[in-house]
C-alpha cells in the first residue's frame, strides 16, 4: 500500500490506499504523475507512505508495518517497521533500517529523525559515501542536518565491506557533505592490522576537493643527503590560492624549509617559491632557491609576464633535487615581458632577459647573452589578395666577458597565393631583411664598430594533394600523396666581421627544409639558391579523419653550394641529405616515431632517433628508443611498466650511453595494488653531472581517498617512463587530506 501525505490534510490523504492508483494491467501508478502541484517551500513537500500496511491512529500519529518505504523530495527511508508522529513531524524506525539522502545510504537497527529539518539519531549505524566508495561503522550516530553527520566510536575506510585491509577507527567522526569534508577525534590508522600513525585530529576529503591540512609524510633517502623526511603542511586559502609549506629533514644536511604559493584571479595568476636550508651540514653554508611566475592581463590592449629563478650556490640542484629535470636545470630564467596587441594583425613585445648560469667545473658551458632590453614587433596584414608582413627587432645585448652591443633588424615581405584551391597551392613570397650593428665594450676581436647587412629574401612553395580509397590489413583508410616544392633565393654576403649574439646552427629537419635561413636568429642569413623535395604519404581513418601513419621523404638541392658558415667548414655538396620519417599509430596497440638523416655521398647515417611504444592497455606499456648522432651520440633508452599478476605491476627505465660508455639513468621498481591501497617501492639512479650520480629508493605506502605515507616516486614514474598509468586513479593532483 502506499499513500502521499500532505501537511495540510493528512488524515484525509490517509484514507487512499494502492487500490485507488491502481492502472489497468493492476500495478499502482506513481503518486509523483497524480499530484502535480509544487511545493512552495521543502517543509510542504509531499511525503509518500509504501508498506503491507498502514494505519492512522486518531490523525495523531500514523503506523505502517512490513516493507515500509517513506519518500520526501531527495530523501528515502525503509524499515521493518516505521511511526510518524505527525505533530513534531517525527519519524521512527525500527528493523533494518536504512536511509538515502544527498549521495549518503545509512543502514542501522533503529532510527528516530526529523524529515523537515533532518535533525534525528540512529543506533549501531553503517554509514556509505557514493563518491569516493567509502563506508565507516559506529555505535551511534547523530544527524544535525540533512548534510552532517556525527559518529561516536567510528571505523572508516574505503575498501570494500569483507575486506578491510586499511581502517580508520576514531572517538568521534563527523561528515560534513556541504564541504565534503570528514573530521576525526583521536584517529588511528590501522594497516593490515598494523598501527600506521596516530592523530589528536585529523580531516579529509569525501570528494577530492582541496583542503587545507597536513598531507602524508614523505621517507626517502638519497646517497648525498642521507635519510629523509618531508611533512607537508597544505593551506586552501581561498578557491583561487593556496600554499604548502614542506619542512624536509635531512640526516646528514639539517633542515630545509619549502614554500609554494599559488593565485588565480581573473585578470592575473602565478605561483611563488622559496626554500631554505640554513646551514647546509654537508656544504657549510646556507643554501636558498626563489622562484616567481606571474601572468597578468592590465586592460586597454597590455599585457604582462615574470618569471624570475634563484639559487644560492651552482651545485643547488645537482645535491637537494630528487628529480633528472631538477638536476639538468643549467640557465635559470630572469625575465620580464610586457605586451601590446591592439588588434589581431600586429602586436609588440618589450623584453628585459638575463640568466643566472649554473656551473659543472668538470663541463663549463658558456654564458648565454642577456637582452637588456629586447624589442619586438609583428604585423601581417591582408591587402589587395596578398599577405603583407613585417618583423622587426631591437635588441641590446649585454654580457661580462664578450663584445657587447646592439642590433636592429627589419624584415617586410609580401606573399602571394596564385593557386589556393583544394588539393593545390602555390605561394610566391619576396622580402628584405636588413641588420645594423653598434657594438660596445670588450670588441677583443676587433669587429667593425658598426656594420650593416641587407639581402633580398625570394621563395616560392607548392604543392599538390592527392588521395585515394585503400584497404590495409582489413582497415579502410584514405591514402594521401603529397608532394611539395619549396624554392628559396638567398645571395650570398660575406658576414666574418659580424658578431654572433644569439645565433646558432639550425637542425636539419623537416621543419628546417621548408624555411628561409638554415640558421637560428638574425646573426647569420644563410646563402640559398636551392630547392627541397618532399613527399608524403599519410593513412587517414575515414569515420574519424585520425591520421594513424605518416611516411615522409625530403631533400634539399643547390644550385652552387652555400658559403656561409658558422663554427664549421664549407660544404662543397649541392645536395643534403636525405630525410626520411615514419609516425603513427601502426596498430590499436603499436606506435612508431622514427626520423633518420642518410648521407648519400658517404653512403652512411649521420643521425637516427627511433622510438617505438607497445600499449595494449591501461598498466601495459614497453618503450624501445635508440638515438644516434655520429661521433658525439648514441644511447639506448628502454622503459616499461607491466603486469607480472593481477596485483603485481613492475616498472624499470635503463638508460645508457654507448658512446661514454655510461649508464644515464637506471630505474627499477614494483608497484602492489589492492582494492584500496597501494604499495609502490622504487630505486632510481642518475647522472646530475659529469662526475656526479644522484641515488633514491622511495617507498611509498597509498591508502586511497585517506592519506599517502613514504617517499612519492609519482614524478619520476611519469618522467621516466612514458605512457605511465597511475593504476589506482584518484585525485591525486589536488591534496586530499589533512593532519594535525
Amino acid at each position: 500500500m502506499h499513500f502521499r501525505l500532505k501537511p495540510v490534510a493528512l488524515s484525509l490523504l490517509c484514507l487512499f490506499s494502492a487500490v485507488a492508483y491502481a492502472e489497468e494491467d493492476g500495478r499502482p501508478s506513481p503518486p509523483e504523475q497524480r499530484f502535480q502541484k509544487v511545493p512552495e517551500s521543502p517543509q510542504d513537500a509531499p511525503i509518500f507512505f509504501y508498506a503491507d500496511r498502514v494505519e492512522d491512529r486518531q490523525d495523531e500519529q500514523i503506523e505502517a508495518t512490513g516493507n515500509v518505504e517513506v519518500r520526501k523530495l531527495d530523501q528515502s527511508v525503509r524499515a521493518d517497521h516505521m511511526l510518524y508522529l505527525k505533530g513534531p513531524r517525527e519519524l521512527q524506525a525500527d528493523g533494518s533500517v536504512r536511509i538515502e539522502q544527498n549521495g549518503s545510504t545509512v543502514e542501522g537497527t533503529r532510527m528516530s529523525i526529523n524529515l523537515d529539518s533532518g535533525i534525528g539519531s540512529m543506533e549501531k549505524p553503517v554509514f556509505y559515501i557514493r563518491e569516493n566508495k567509502s563506508h565507516a561503522r559506529a555505535d551511534s550516530l547523530k544527524f544535525e542536518g540533512k548534510l552532517n553527520y556525527t559518529l561516536t566510536n567510528a571505523e572508516y575506510t574505503t575498501c570494500p565491506a569483507g575486506k578491510e585491509d586499511w581502517v580508520m577507527s576514531t572517538t568521534q567522526l563527523d561528515m560534513d557533505r556541504s564541504r565534503q569534508v570528514g573530521e576525526a577525534e583521536h584517529a588511528w590508522v590501522t594497516w593490515k592490522g598494523i598501527p600506521l600513525l596516530y592523530s589528536p585530529w585529523m580531516d579529509f576529503s569525501l570528494g577530492g576537493q582541496r583542503k587545507s591540512g597536513f598531507l602524508g609524510p614523505v621517507f626517502g633517502s638519497t646517497a648525498r643527503g642521507g635519510s629523509e623526511v618531508v611533512v607537508p603542511y597544505y593551506w586552501s586559502i581561498a578557491p583561487n590560492r593556496d600554499a604548502t609549506v614542506s619542512p624536509r629533514v635531512m640526516l646528514k644536511r639539517g633542515l630545509q624549509l619549502s614554500n609554494e604559493f599559488r593565485y588565480l584571479e581573473s585578470d592575473y595568476v602565478g605561483e611563488a617559491h622559496l626554500d631554505v636550508l640554513p646551514n647546509d651540514q654537508v656544504a657549510r653554508s646556507t643554501r636558498t632557491r626563489m622562484a616567481l611566475k606571474h601572468a597578468q592581463q592590465f586592460g586597454h590592449d597590455f599585457s604582462g609576464k615574470l618569471d624570475f629563478n634563484q639559487v644560492s650556490d651552482d651545485a643547488y640542484f645537482r645535491d637537494l633535487s630528487n628529480s633528472i629535470t631538477g638536476t639538468a636545470q643549467v640557465n635559470l630564467m630572469r625575465e620580464g615581458v610586457l605586451s601590446y596587441a591592439p588588434s589581431d594583425w600586429w602586436n609588440a613585445n618589450l623584453r628585459v632577459q638575463r640568466f643566472q648560469t649554473l656551473q659543472d667545473p668538470a663541463a663549463p658551458v658558456v654564458v648565454p647573452y642577456y637582452r637588456t632590453p629586447q624589442l619586438t614587433v609583428l604585423g601581417q596584414h591582408p591587402l589587395a589578395g596578398a599577405n603583407v608582413a613585417f618583423s622587426g627587432e631591437f635588441v641590446d645585448f649585454s654580457h661580462p666577458s664578450a663584445v657587447n652591443g646592439r642590433r636592429l633588424v627589419m624584415y617586410p615581405s609580401v606573399s602571394y597565393p596564385l593557386v589556393k584551391t583544394a588539393g593545390y597551392h602555390l605561394t610566391p613570397k619576396v622580402g628584405v631583411h636588413s641588420t645594423s650593428y653598434s657594438l660596445g665594450v670588450n670588441n677583443l676581436a676587433g669587429l667593425p664598430a658598426t656594420a650593416t647587412r641587407t639581402l633580398p629574401i625570394a621563395s616560392l612553395d607548392g604543392g599538390v594533394e592527392f588521395e585515394r580509397d585503400a584497404n590495409f590489413f582489413g582497415q579502410d583508410y584514405v591514402q594521401t600523396l603529397e608532394p611539395r616544392l619549396y624554392y628559396v633565393y638567398i645571395p650570398y654576403r660575406n658576414q666574418n666581421s659580424l658578431p654572433v649574439f644569439d645565433t646558432a646552427q639550425a637542425d636539419f629537419n623537416f621543419a628546417q627544409i621548408f624555411t628561409e635561413n638554415r640558421f637560428f636568429g638574425s646573426d647569420r642569413i644563410g646563402d640559398a639558391n636551392q630547392a627541397t623535395l618532399a613527399l608524403t604519404s599519410r593513412m587517414i581513418e575515414p569515420e574519424t579523419g585520425a591520421e594513424r601513419l605518416r611516411l615522409a621523404m625530403g631533400q634539399r638541392f643547390s644550385v652552387k653550394s652555400p658559403q656561409v658558415t658558422l663554427n664549421t667548414p664549407v660544404s662543397t655538396n649541392q645536395s643534403s641529405d636525405v630525410l626520411l620519417d615514419a609516425f603513427g599509430r601502426v596498430s590499436r596497440a603499436w606506435s612508431l616515431n622514427s626520423t633518420l638523416q642518410y648521407n648519400p655521398s658517404q653512403s652512411r647515417s649521420e643521425k637516427l632517433n627511433l622510438s617505438t611504444r607497445y600499449q595494449p592497455e591501461v598498466g601495459k606499456v614497453l618503450n624501445l628508443g635508440y638515438r644516434y648522432t655520429r661521433a658525439s651520440l648514441r644511447q639506448v633508452d628502454v622503459s616499461a611498466q607491466w603486469p607480472l599478476s593481477s596485483r603485481w605491476h613492475a616498472v624499470m627505465r635503463w638508460n645508457y650511453s654507448l658512446q661514454d660508455s655510461q649508464l644515464l639513468e637506471a630505474l627499477t621498481g614494483v608497484e602492489y595494488n589492492q582494492d584500496c591501497w597501494t604499495v609502490r617501492l622504487v630505486a632510481q639512479r642518475f647522472t646530475t653531472s659529469t662526475q656526479q650520480t644522484s641515488t633514491g629508493i622511495f617507498v611509498q605506502l597509498e591508502l586511497n581517498g585517506l592519506v599517502r605515507v613514504g617517499s612519492d616516486p609519482l614524478n619520476a614514474l611519469r618522467q621516466s617512463i612514458p605512457g605511465y598509468t597511475k593504476l589506482n586513479q584518484t585525485h591525486e593532483d589536488v591534496p586530499v587530506q589533512g593532519l594535525y
